[in-house]
């Protein structure tokens, strides 16, 4: 890696006539002026010379990383670390309120995270957590120190409205619903802080475009809140540690939005920020969450699970060879030294023949499936299905992931491991066949999102980073669900719409294709899978990952851990919480 250190015609819609309705209009309600939403297509894939080979942006506070992936790629990065701090303060001249809309998942952490760094930095900015009128979040917020005494706790709207950076970290679903109001309550000059592209999606559906006396910048951590605050926490003594977030600039009002959101991205704790787009973002952010990262590994543990009890395997052992060999080692191993490195961990050549049978019979099935998640996420149907789902909320809710079975199973092969690791043995096993498997869902995911031209950095990030290095120590802590529920209600709608499709695709196809007997391992994809350069990109971010590893206690979110997973959701306004 190569490293240079430089300075720096429709129908009115329902979003429109919402807007319409407010005195100051959400962009004086012109219709959206970038590419329209498209209808889904059959599968198609992006050339190397239409993919961006160069990811630039301008600084004039904070030193620039240049980093030159396989491929022609070469993208930008800003290092963070505590020592960068001061330089927070000079990318905020000017703003003296960050409103937090909301306490979800990313709300809790970025508004503590941001205080603290603001205290430590000397800066006399004012974090101001914004809440719906009887949320059930009041109480968290004030026993973190938010009141309205102190002018620190108010209304949504008021937040919004007296805010210069107003962080809008509320649901999807309720910024679906929301958003005309918001928009239109913010000052001119104000900037719109988003830690996911999903309203922009939204906005497209709608056929209306941001306001345009506004900044409109993004920060998106790459991983759930409790994981952006644990970090940040274990970090304290470790200049750099917190969690890698991308960044983009959708609108630039005021010549300063860059910087702006490079200082909210060091200021929560990002070691590493990565350039992005907002359209970008979303589109992998949402595919990831639903294939690898999530509804992808669930589908993929309850299948293997069937498959070795019918084998055979008792209960215990069929839990250890799924969600814990992928959580455990097969994890620790990717993280620190990629997918490859997986396979060549196999102790025999017939381990390394199990690998490859799994790898190269499932490849193709996760990748139809992923391919399928992408475009419709893409054409804006992903979006329509999780807007839809809001609204279906208050009749039907949220159902619990981990009452089968196997997740029962699950408690007591956690309990006994713990009581191993006391000893210094963890007694688990790396299955080949597992780990085949779950390298093909991790590389379908990878190939899914190069094909569709999206640079190296976001793929790592958004394929196998935010696996290994956030999401999987929360299933391996205290399972699925503990790992899906904290995440947003995207994703969490996400995982459980597509997890059926991987179980059912991998069972039907790949499984099949191995009992009966035809499947030989395709010597052009285990070649494929050897030689493909995400292995060389991810060693390159593995250089930009955090300086500490993540620590789930499974306490509560008093200590900055996960929060006890809950399924309990309201539509509407009262998804703003």
């Amino acid at each position: 890696m190569m490293m240079n250190t430089t300075k720096p015609t429709t129908k009115p819609t329902r979003a429109a006539a919402a807007a319409a309705a407010t005195r100051r209009p959400v962009a004086r309600t012109h219709r959206y002026s970038g590419a329209q939403p498209t209808v889904c297509r059959a599968a198609t894939s992006v050339g190397p010379s239409e993919r961006a080979s160069s990811f630039e942006f301008n600084t004039k506070v904070f030193p620039k990383l240049q980093v030159d992936f396989p491929e022609g790629e070469t993208e930008f990065v800003v290092k963070g670390g505590r020592d960068q701090f001061e330089l927070v303060a000079k990318a905020f001249d000017g703003i003296k309120q960050v409103s937090v809309i909301g306490w979800g998942s990313q709300g809790p952490a970025q508004a503590k995270n941001l205080r603290d760094t603001f205290s430590e930095a000397g800066m006399d900015t004012k974090v101001v957590i914004g809440l719906r009128e009887g949320s059930t979040s009041y109480d968290e917020a004030v026993d973190a120190g938010f009141t309205e005494a102190d002018g620190t706790l108010t209304g949504v709207f008021e937040a919004a409205a007296s805010g210069d950076l107003v962080l809008l970290l509320i649901s999807d679903a309720a910024q679906a619903s929301l958003y005309p109001r918001l928009l239109a309550a913010m000052k001119p000059g104000s900037t719109l802080g988003l830690s996911h592209g999903f309203l922009l999606g939204v906005m497209k559906n709608d056929g209306v475009d941001f306001r345009d006396d506004i900044n409109v910048v993004l920060v998106a951590p790459k991983g759930m809140g409790p994981s952006v605050r644990r970090l940040y926490e274990q970090g304290k003594e470790v200049n750099g540690a917190g969690i890698n977030a991308s960044f983009a600039v959708q609108q630039d009002a005021t010549g300063t939005a860059t910087d702006i959101a490079l200082g909210w991205a060091v200021g929560v704790g990002a070691p590493f920020s990565f350039f992005t787009t907002l359209e970008s973002e979303y589109k992998s952010d949402i595919y990831g969450e639903r294939c690898v990262l999530l509804g992808g590994v669930h589908g993929l543990v309850e299948c293997l699970y069937r498959r070795y009890t019918r084998e055979g395997m008792s209960a215990e052992d069929a839990f250890t060879n799924t969600a814990e060999t992928i959580t455990g080692p097969i994890t620790k191993i990717i993280s620190t030294q990629g997918m490859k490195a997986v396979y060549e961990a196999m102790p025999t050549e017939a381990d390394k023949d199990t690998f490859m049978q799994a790898y190269t019979a499932s490849l193709g099935p996760c990748l139809d499936i992923c391919y399928e998640i992408y475009e419709d996420v893409a054409c804006g149907n992903e979006i329509r299905s999780v807007v839809n789902a809001g609204n279906r909320f208050d009749r039907f809710p949220m159902g619990k992931i981990d009452q089968t079975a196997m997740w029962k199973v699950g408690e007591g092969v956690r309990a006994e491991r713990q009581k191993r690791a006391e000893s210094g043995d963890d007694g688990i096993p790396i299955n080949p066949f597992t780990a085949g498997a779950y390298v093909a869902l991790m590389m379908a995911t990878v190939i899914t999102l190069r094909e569709k031209g999206h640079g190296f950095s976001e793929v790592c990030n958004e394929s196998i980073i935010e696996a290994v290095d956030s999401l999987n120590p929360y299933m391996h802590a205290k399972g699925v669900a503990f790992m899906v529920d904290n995440c947003s209600y995207t994703a969490r709608l996400g995982s459980r719409k597509w997890a059926p499709r991987f179980d059912y695709i991998v069972e039907q196809q790949a499984m099949t294709s191995i009992d009966s007997g035809s499947h030989d391992i395709d010597a052009t994809l285990k070649q494929e899978f050897l030689t493909h350069p995400v292995h060389d990109a991810l060693r390159m971010c593995s250089d930009l990952r955090p300086s500490v590893d993540i620590s789930v206690t499974g306490e509560g979110s008093g200590g900055g851990g996960a929060r006890d997973a809950s399924t309990n959701f309201k539509a509407g306004v009262a998804a703003s919480s």
